[in-house]
């Protein structure tokens, strides 16, 4: 899909006659480490090309790599895969038109499942050093590493609108979901400070042991909310990873920066997942508090501080992570 966008790209990113039409092309970078008390490592690196010509078609190019000393832990797996392979992640085009009061967006190319909170940016580097566990793809629930190839269309107005998405998995990790056909549809709305969206996904199943059969199926709400320096924001999903279990689970978390707080963020995370699977289940509950001190406009340390009832890796039922993460701009 990335190499089936570079025509395009070219025709995007040509010069022309008129140099106040020349396209605004943005290069960023991050560069992240981290280290828990369950006895994990990671560091990562990723690298995004961004912008866009004079008639606003807009593109998004990323890569990115990462190695975790225990691959079975979600710690700093918030937007990434941690498996030493540097892949593209998302690459796509999108444009969006407004007729009248209206809104229709289109997208195309390689992109992350539009189903729920789904965003890089709500989940990375956002003071948060794990993923919520309904989003770590070995919890038989969704995955933050989810990307579809295909087409994306919104049509609506800013305050209520329906995408929906046709594609195939092409997922950046290293279990990544059985080819074939997918389809999202997610509707969102607002009102003054509350947004509140809800999304259907049938997809096909990441795992691909010989005994699983039939699709992933699930339905989600969430909802976000934000005023004076405070952002809440919460999901719910409820389905299966396959035929003859069940999934189901979510999470409410806060951030706050007040006024007077200065390089200071402050997030506070409560969060379950049940996976009902006869003697194979698991009930899984978490709790996070933390910190994100900016030290300077390119350099950010997050500190969390987790409680999980039933254990980690190591068995002990609190880790400490820490992270550190340099992003530049060009």
């Amino acid at each position: 899909m990335a190499l089936s966008l570079a025509p395009a790209l070219l025709l995007l990113l040509a010069p022309g006659d008129d140099p106040q039409r020349a396209p605004v092309v943005h290069v960023e970078s991050d560069v992240s480490a981290g280290s828990s008390t369950e006895g994990v490592a990671a560091g990562g690196l990723q690298i995004r090309l961004f912008g866009a010509n004079k008639q606003d078609w807009r593109f998004f190019l990323e890569a990115a790599v990462g190695s975790t000393t225990d691959p079975a832990s979600d710690a700093f797996g918030a937007a990434y895969a941690y498996d030493r392979t540097l892949r593209p992640i998302e690459t796509y085009l999108e444009k969006m038109f407004k007729p009248g009061t209206s809104l229709v967006g289109v997208k195309a190319g390689r992109y992350r499942t539009p189903f729920g909170i789904y965003g890089r940016s709500d989940h990375a580097y956002t003071g948060f050093l794990r993923a919520p566990l309904i989003r770590y793809g070995g919890n038989w629930a969704m995955s933050n590493e989810f990307l579809e190839a295909g087409a994306d269309v919104l049509v609506g107005r800013p305050a209520l609108y329906v995408e929906t998405s046709l594609g195939a998995p092409q997922d950046a990790s290293p279990t990544p979901r059985k080819s074939g056909l997918d389809a999202v549809v997610r509707a969102q709305g607002y009102y003054r400070s509350l947004i509140v969206g809800g999304s259907y996904l049938h997809t096909q199943p990441n795992d691909t042991r010989s005994f699983i059969h039939g699709d992933m199926v699930f339905r989600g709400v969430d909802a976000r909310w934000m005023r004076d320096g405070v952002l809440v924001r919460g999901e719910w999903l409820a389905g299966r990873p396959f035929e003859g279990v069940a999934t189901h689970g979510g999470y409410v978390d806060a951030t706050f920066h007040l006024l007077g707080m200065g390089p200071v963020t402050a997030v506070a995370r409560a969060e379950r997942l049940d996976y009902d699977a006869g003697e194979f289940s698991e009930y899984l509950r978490r709790y996070t508090v933390g910190t994100r001190l900016r030290l300077t406009s390119f350099l950010a340390v997050s500190v969390n501080l987790i409680g999980q009832p039933g254990g980690f890796s190591n068995g002990r039922r609190v880790a400490l992570d820490a992270g550190v993460t340099c992003s530049v701009r060009f």
